[in-house]
C-alpha cells in the first residue's frame, strides 16, 4: 500500500532537510507532503529543492494557521492507503516506520499511534527547567486520564505526534482544529467511529521551548477542553 507522509512545517529551518532526509530513505512506494504554515525563517527557501522532484508536494500556507490547519490541507491532498503524521522536529525517530506501519499493513488496525509512554516512562526533562518538566509530565497524565474517562479508552498516551491510519477512517468526517486540538479531535472522532487504536512503543527526546517547541501552556489547555467538549 501507498505511504503518505505529512510533514507540517513552522520555522524549522535547522530540522527539516534532516526530517526530509530520513524520511526519503523510508522503504515503499510513498509520497511526502510538506505543508509550510507560513515560515519566516528560511524553511521556505529550503523546501524550494523539492517542489520539482517526484513523490514530494510541497504546499505553502498564506498566513500562519496552526499546525492543525496545515495537517488538513495535507490530508486533503494525500493520495496514499496509509497516512503518517511526521513532525518537521527531532523529537521522534523515523526508524520506528516499520512497527507503527505493521498492524495497518497485516490488516489488525486501522488506527495506530506510537505511544512515547508505553513499555517504560520517558519523561520530558527539559534542561535547567525542572519546575517546566513537571508541569509538562503532570499534565499528560491529566489530560490523558480525562480523554480516557470521557472516552472510555484506556490509552497510554492519545496525544503523541506519530497517528498512523489507513484513509478511509477520514471518511465522513470533516476535520476543523487548527492547532494542537486536532490531536483531540482525531483520536475523539475515530474513538467514535469504533476505530480504537493499537498504541506501540517509540523513541522519544523531547526539545526545549529555546529549541523551538510551539505548545502555548495557557491558549492550548484551553482548546484541547473545548475540543473535548465540542467532539465529544
Amino acid at each position: 500500500m501507498k505511504l503518505s507522509i505529512v510533514i507540517p512545517v513552522y520555522n524549522e529551518s535547522e530540522t527539516i532537510c534532516e526530517v526530509i532526509k530520513r524520511v526519503e530513505a523510508v522503504n515503499g512506494d510513498k509520497e511526502i507532503i510538506i505543508v509550510d504554515d507560513a515560515s519566516t525563517d528560511g524553511t521556505r527557501d529550503l523546501l524550494k529543492k523539492y517542489e520539482e522532484r517526484e513523490k514530494f508536494k510541497v504546499i505553502y500556507q498564506s498566513r500562519n494557521a496552526g499546525k492543525g490547519s496545515a495537517l488538513r490541507v495535507g490530508f486533503d491532498k494525500a493520495e496514499g492507503e496509509i497516512i503518517i503524521v511526521q513532525d518537521a522536529d527531532l523529537e521522534y525517530d523515523i526508524e520506528d516506520y516499520d512497527a507503527l506501519l505493521a498492524p495497518i499493513v497485516s490488516f489488525r488496525r486501522l488506527f495506530v499511534l506510537g505511544s512515547r509512554h508505553k513499555g517504560h516512562w520517558k519523561m520530558r526533562e527539559f534542561e535547567d527547567k525542572n519546575l517546566l518538566s513537571a508541569v509538562f509530565n503532570s499534565g499528560q497524565l491529566f489530560f490523558t486520564w480525562l480523554i480516557n474517562i470521557t472516552c472510555g479508552t484506556q490509552l497510554m498516551d492519545p496525544f503523541t505526534m506519530y497517528k498512523v491510519f489507513h484513509r478511509e477512517c477520514l471518511y465522513g468526517l470533516e476535520l476543523e482544529s487548527n492547532r494542537f486540538d486536532l490531536d483531540w479531535e482525531i483520536v475523539i472522532k475515530f474513538v467514535r467511529k469504533g476505530l480504537v487504536p493499537m498504541e506501540i512503543p517509540v523513541n522519544y527526546v523531547s526539545r526545549s521551548f529555546g529549541e523551538g517547541k510551539k505548545v502555548r501552556l495557557l491558549l492550548d489547555p484551553i482548546l484541547w477542553i473545548i475540543a473535548l467538549l465540542k467532539f465529544r
